[in-house]
């Protein structure tokens, strides 16, 4: 198993590279700045990392994860989000106090005991933001998702995934129940004060503006 180290910053390559799209270079200040740790740093630990074939190194240009790289990154973001699920599911933890359990968890945890607690929740595909869960084989599931503030009003759409996890947003969104799984209806956006209001099933209604509208993905509900 690779140390911790290692697959932190595969981890947190994989991140970067989702955010910006397939195919491209993660610079080593972000890498640095999302890791907070010097850009010195990072460059040697890349260097390590180019060593072993994890992943591609190019200077002044940046870092871009091989194909190994890539399967342990997704092995690592599959502990992580199935044992986020197990403190919600089994231990009844809130979903805004699992962030750094599992960032523990996520280093230790064997094979044998990870499936075993795949089995127990069910073979789940998401985490409790949201989050699609790889596979066993390392596949990730692909979804067409659309931030909040972009869908119009009258639209109804089905909550899917939480961008934000912070600790003070999760329970922001807890509080009103904007959690994923939920369908709402916006029915009001008011693009000039930047504020849109949605009502849920049971008639219950809230309100948020854009920036936090901004941070909800969505999908079309059914």
């Amino acid at each position: 198993m690779a140390s911790s180290t290692v697959e932190n910053y595969i981890k947190q390559i994989y991140a970067l590279q989702f955010e910006q799209g397939e195919g491209g270079n993660v610079s080593m200040g972000e890498l640095a700045l999302a890791l907070k740790v010097t850009p010195g740093t990072a460059t040697s630990m890349v260097k390590s990392l180019a060593k072993s074939g994890h992943l591609e190194y190019v200077p002044r240009v940046g870092v871009k994860l091989s194909d190994d790289g890539e399967k342990l990154a997704l092995l690592v973001l599959r502990r992580h989000r199935l044992v986020e699920l197990f403190l919600v599911k089994t231990l009844g933890m809130e979903w805004h106090e699992i962030h750094d359990e599992a960032e523990t968890l996520e280093h230790v945890i064997s094979d044998r005991v990870l499936e075993r607690m795949d089995d127990l929740l069910g073979n789940p595909v998401v985490d409790p933001h949201g989050d699609p869960i790889p596979s066993a084989a390392g596949v990730i599931a692909k979804r067409d998702l659309t931030p909040l503030d972009q869908c119009e009003q009258g639209q109804t759409v089905k909550i899917s995934r939480i961008e934000d996890q912070e600790e003070g947003f999760l329970q922001y969104l807890e509080s009103n129940k904007l959690t994923p799984g939920k369908a709402v209806t916006i029915t009001n956006r008011d693009g000039h004060a930047g504020v849109m209001s949605v009502v849920f099933e049971d008639g219950n209604q809230c309100s948020m503006g854009f920036p936090a509208a901004r941070k909800i993905q969505v999908e079309l509900a059914g």
